[in-house]
């Protein structure tokens, strides 16, 4: 990316000689595009090499330009485990990776399921992040799953949606009281389909590859079960649900058949499902130890035509930062957990490089999808919409080296993998927030 060549008195910028890619309308063609305060001005075919007057000019030399990520399933430690991760820390590798706006899950040490706690998220984002952070509640008090919270007032708040984090509502009452009291207020509730009685003790897919290597594992109808009951209970309810993270072919087709009756149900992946399978767990690789686990070849491609077909509506990171000391312990007794901002958009791109999913329909399930789901005003790129944008070389190589993550923990399931693809600058309400030295 070429530096500016000329200073602007009042924040415009004009982005010169770019591929335009627009998720929302389907818009893939050369042009340019203008920012002032915080939002985009003008865009089109006729700013493709004509900048606006006293504005500061970025040489886009044909690279992409598209609506920056937005990541809805973001673990961090703030607060009660700084260590492993902070908000500061997050956000700098979420700008890094292209990520404008973060959600932050509820697992934390207080579990964010009160008022003062989501205001607490937000204030700390306004003092810190230089991305857009979002709070998604917890649904049940402590994450227990017995004694839901104050979904009107946490939303009132400013909790965009509601979850019960990495743990799953055994409780079919408890799931169908949360759908319909988070109905009134519009709200949406997100669950991590697993069930707990036949995942307990499991640390991967059940299978060849688990009776190999000596570990125990849990089969893909702890998924489908869990994600089937609720369903049918947004059937009952008429709730608005969200699956965070499918992972196999048979839970696929659930969705398909839930959409296909017009149920408002949707559904996420982590990128981790997407391209990695198993096998790559090999000689007890921890930082593969992740939750959901990795399943079979078969069911990773399941998921990828899911994406290419719009089945799966969400792309996620699964950010999950754990450090050395549970990470480094025999492949059963290390904690789940594997970092992710920084390589989602890269990692992503494995798939449209290898022919697999068209590009629109990949960028889409990582901007406009999630954010119209969550209610946000991003993901788009039109006038008037915020100037949340990234600057992508699609054919940029480089190696992922953990010693220059920014996130705080180096648990990267891609560690020394080479990647095709890389952010060259990300601006966030107007402001450039990362460049690629």
């Amino acid at each position: 990316m070429r530096k500016p060549e000329t200073a602007s008195d009042d924040g415009a910028v004009t982005f010169l000689n770019a591929r335009l890619l627009d998720p929302a309308s389907g818009r893939d063609e050369p042009g340019g595009l203008l920012v002032r305060d915080g939002i985009i001005a003008d865009m089109g075919p006729h700013l493709r090499r004509n900048a606006a007057e006293k504005s500061r000019v970025i040489d886009c030399r044909g690279h992409l330009l598209c609506p920056g990520l937005v990541d809805m399933q973001v673990f961090t430690g703030e607060p009660g485990q700084e260590h492993r991760e902070t908000l500061k820390t997050a956000s700098y590798a979420a700008a890094a990776g292209g990520v404008t706006t973060m959600v932050v899950m509820p697992d934390t040490e207080p579990v964010i399921d009160q008022v003062a706690l989501v205001d607490f998220i937000q204030r700390r984002a306004r003092d810190n992040a230089p991305v857009n952070v979002h709070v998604m509640a917890a649904m049940t008090r402590g994450l227990k799953g017995t004694e839901m919270t104050e979904i009107g007032l946490l939303k009132r708040a400013g909790a965009i949606a509601f979850t019960n984090g990495k743990n799953t509502i055994s409780s079919a009452r408890v799931m169908r009281n949360a759908l319909l009291y988070a109905k009134d207020f519009g709200a949406l509730i997100v669950h991590h389909t697993e069930d707990p009685t036949l995942s307990e003790g499991a640390v991967m897919n059940s299978g060849e590859v688990a009776t190999r290597l000596g570990l125990r594992g849990v089969h893909k109808a702890a998924e489908t079960i869990v994600l089937q009951r609720d369903v049918s209970l947004v059937e009952i309810t008429g709730g608005r649900y969200h699956a965070s993270g499918l992972t196999c072919a048979e839970s696929l087709e659930v969705i398909r058949a839930a959409k296909a009756r017009g149920l408002p149900v949707t559904a996420g992946v982590s990128v981790n499902h997407l391209t990695l399978n198993e096998n790559d767990i090999g000689p007890y690789r921890t930082f593969f130890r992740v939750r959901p686990p990795l399943r079979a070849e078969s069911d990773r491609q399941a998921m990828v035509r899911g994406i290419a077909s719009g089945d799966i509506d969400v792309i996620v990171s699964a950010h999950d930062p754990q450090d050395a000391d549970v990470k480094r312990h025999p492949f059963a007794e290390a904690a789940d957990g594997a970092i992710g901002l920084e390589t989602l958009l890269a990692a992503a791109l494995r798939l449209h490089h290898s022919g697999d999913v068209d590009l629109l329909p990949l960028i889409r399930a990582m901007t406009y999808n999630p954010a119209k789901l969550l209610g946000l005003p991003g993901g788009r790129l039109e006038k008037g919409a915020p100037a949340d944008l990234i600057l992508v070389d699609l054919g940029l190589p480089w190696v992922v080296d953990k010693t220059v993550l920014k996130a705080r923990s180096k648990n990267s399931p891609f560690d020394e993998s080479k990647m095709q693809g890389h952010v060259l600058a990300t601006m966030v309400a107007g402001r450039i927030v990362y460049e690629y030295a």
